[in-house]
């Protein structure tokens, strides 16, 4: 009798219905026709092999503890690490085999199971175990993003605005948030999971890493598993360098080191608080620390974001800023995400903030208007704007007949032999995730109503931000599934609070958290649900994992942050920490100033009538024609295959991840994945094949534990090393403004 497993090995809704299994063969017409997805996923399952296992369990629960407390740790420093899925996929495998040799094999009975037994060793180690396992530990974090998105609330009230707010309230609102969009995710699951070409390229890296440490190749080149080694060991000791040695290796802005004296030259050079024209990376975090690796996005999306990137940093910025001075634009640097007064100085926030936590209307007539660098308003906000709009028209016009016909069709079409092996399992009852949003939204409602005063967001804005999330969810899982690109809703759900709601900055943060967070949560969800579906994973397994998973982890990355928040003097106020204290918060700088302009200020007085920036509106109806035109090319001229490809969302949204992202991340990420997703895999498709994915992660891994292994063995004691080659970047008059009379500590008189 096999070990205890809800669900390995359930019959099938249709028992009549035709299952092929691993030892018949697969018709053409069933296969991917993806042909990364054919070229990577195997079409073959073994039902029989134990899943719901000790192992599993233990694994998983500590190896999310381990992730969360990690993730959150190491956010909020300058250069924050991000522990991936990858490491535990690597950690987890010795770990799983070792249990699998020393724990018993005796075989008990459960009361409540009838004849079922368990085991606490009920076999090897399987595959399935261990992508449950990799799953488990990244509950919680969207799409790698380390830990979860409403600690930031949390940061900002203690560390930025200086107020309090109980554990219980933060907790409330972490977890609600991180499953709130759990709910309507598993209803969508048909249009965007079963069918073939929506493939989800970002699992393909977990798949290919999965059968290079599982299966055996009888091949007589080098195994992928051996290969992997190699390259983690490699990434492993490299890292040693630019982690901590020879730091300046991860930024080289030669043309700082040139015109040492000049402010124009360092703002076009620097590629940290520039342009970054010439700026070079030798180091793997600064390549794939924003838009992850290179190696597994699809190079028709990589060419999407080229072709945005340099329209937005090579065109629009260096014309604003230079040559029509926009918004008076030389006052301020041209990269940064701070605020500023009309004269260039950093706008004193605090000033303006009255004891109800609001804003204090005659104090910011006083200090004047908020102000922003060109890159912030432009990049940030302006096609950030574009971004939303375009995401709408672009999934309506390419993708709308399809949705409609598969919501009145529900699969009755042809299927590929993936969809067809997971038919084996039982599916997740419908109510299963009408329950979940049921008790999430009433707990939401909980913390509106009685916890008020800390969160400040009204009932009806919890209505609101759900409909918004809903919305959004189906059209930027499309975009992910088929680009691996996902535009967020954060503006868009901060500015349309902003103006209904103003002058409160927590309610603001909090309805962006609950529209933005639900949705990234539900496309992460759905996300997981494809890797499970290319595994052969039962559904009501992978159910389970992640919401569990997702429990633990907001828990401890809210127990991490409060510890540190309230035993780091100064934490995240980089005016009053030493020069050499990493504890920056870079992401939560970006999210506090976006408080202040959506919610405390308002976008009324930013980008309405009231404002500097209202010009910015037409962006919307710029991204909302844009799909109009690319469709009626397509139309116009059907034998260009070439013109389906131009993704608009991705396009526009291609520098959304700036700031904190810099010039040096997209260089690096740009040439890197060209590289390989197009030389290679067009002139060495069998090596791409083979290796390409296992090398990403093989990198990833190598950096992670070398990371990690820095920080406990050095970091804690404050054991540096000091000379020119750890002295960062070298372009200190990169953030000074251009304008004559503006006086900035640090920056030459103009």
């Amino acid at each position: 009798m096999r070990a205890l497993d809800i669900q390995t090995a359930a019959p099938t809704a249709d028992p009549e219905k035709h299952i092929p299994t691993a030892d018949e063969d697969v018709d053409e017409e069933e296969l991917s026709p993806v042909e990364e997805v054919r070229l990577t996923v195997a079409n073959t399952d073994d039902p029989s092999l134990p899943i719901w296992t000790f192992r599993m369990w233990f694994l998983g629960l500590f190896s999310c503890a381990l992730l969360s407390f990690l993730n959150q740790f190491f956010a909020y420093r300058t250069e924050p690490l991000i522990l991936t899925q990858i490491t535990v996929q690597v950690a987890s495998l010795p770990v799983g085999r070792f249990m699998a040799s020393v724990l018993p094999e005796t075989k008990f009975r459960v009361p409540g199971f009838g004849s079922r037994t368990f085991s606490l060793n009920p076999g090897p180690f399987n595959m399935k175990e261990h992508v449950l396992i990799s799953i488990f530990a990244n509950a919680g974090s969207a799409f790698g993003a380390g830990s979860a998105y409403a600690v930031g609330i949390v940061t900002i009230i203690k560390a930025f605005y200086h107020r309090k707010i109980s554990f219980l309230a933060g907790w409330l609102l972490i977890t609600t948030t991180q499953v709130y969009g759990y709910g309507w995710a598993g209803l969508l699951r048909k249009y965007v999971v079963e069918p073939a070409h929506m493939w989800w390229p970002g699992t393909l890296v977990q798949v290919s890493l999965f059968r290079a440490l599982h299966e055996r190749e009888k091949e007589q080149r080098m195994s992928r598993a051996k290969f992997f080694l190699i390259a983690l060991i490699c990434s492993f000791s490299w890292y040693l360098f630019p982690g901590y040695l020879f730091t300046t290796l991860t930024n080289i802005s030669w043309v700082c080191w040139v015109f040492s004296k000049s402010v124009t030259a360092q703002q076009i050079g620097s590629g940290m608080r520039g342009l970054g024209v010439g700026g070079v990376t030798l180091d793997w975090t600064a390549v794939s620390s924003f838009l992850f690796s290179p190696l597994i996005s699809p190079f028709f999306s990589i060419v999407n974001i080229f072709a945005g990137y340099i329209l937005i940093l090579y065109i629009a910025i260096p014309t604003a800023y230079w040559g029509f001075d926009l918004y008076n634009a030389s006052r301020f640097p041209i990269f940064s995400s701070h605020l500023f007064t009309a004269v260039g100085q950093k706008y004193n926030i605090s000033a303006i903030v009255n004891d109800k936590f609001e804003l204090d209307q005659a104090t910011y007539m006083d200090q004047g208007r908020i102000h922003l660098s060109m890159f912030f308003a432009l990049t940030t906000y302006g096609f950030g704007f574009a971004t939303i709009a375009s995401t709408l028209t672009h999934v309506l016009l390419f993708y709308g007949r399809e949705i409609y016909e598969r919501y009145h069709a529900l699969y009755r079409g042809k299927e590929d032999i993936h969809t067809k092996l997971m038919r084996r399992y039982k599916d997740i009852p419908s109510w299963w995730f009408y329950l979940l949003l049921a008790v999430t939204f009433a707990v939401s409602f909980v913390l509106c109503i009685f916890l008020n005063d800390q969160v400040q967001m009204p009932w009806w804005g919890l209505l609101f931000a759900g409909a918004m999330a809903f919305t959004f969810t189906l059209p930027i899982s499309i975009i992910t599934a088929t680009t691996n690109q996902t535009p967020g809703l954060n503006i868009i759900t901060e500015y349309a609070m902003g103006l209904i709601y103003p002058g409160r900055p927590i309610a603001n943060v909090c309805f962006k958290t609950y529209g933005y967070m639900s949705m990234a949560q539900a496309v992460s969800f759905l996300s997981d649900f494809k890797l499970g579906h290319y595994m052969k994973i039962p559904p009501r397994s992978m159910f389970l994992v992640q919401f569990i998973g997702t429990i633990l982890a907001a828990t401890i990355n809210l127990a991490v942050a409060v510890w540190l928040l309230d035993s780091i003097k100064n934490i995240c106020q980089d005016d009053l920490l030493p020069s050499d204290s990493p504890w920056t918060c870079p992401w939560d700088r970006v999210f506090f100033d976006a408080s202040v302009i959506w919610g405390l200020v308002g976008p009324k007085r930013i980008f309405g009538t009231l404002g500097n920036y209202a010009a910015m509106n037409w962006f919307f109806l710029g991204g909302a024609i844009g799909p109009v035109i690319v469709w009626l090319l397509h139309k116009t001229f059907p034998g260009q295959s070439w013109i389906p490809l131009i993704n608009l969302p991705v396009l526009l949204g291609a520098t959304g991840m700036m700031p904190p992202a810099t010039p040096l991340n997209y260089n690096a990420w740009i040439i890197v994945g060209t590289f390989f997703n197009f030389y290679i895999f067009r002139y060495r498709k069998q090596w791409w094949q083979r290796y390409n994915y296992v090398l990403s992660a093989a990198l990833d891994a190598g950096v992670a534990f070398m990371g990690v292994l820095l920080y406990f063995s050095l970091g804690l004691e404050n054991k540096n090393v000091s000379w020119w080659g750890t002295d960062g970047e070298h372009c200190p008059l990169a953030t000074c403004p251009t304008a004559k009379g503006i006086v900035v500590d640090g920056c030459p008189v103009t």
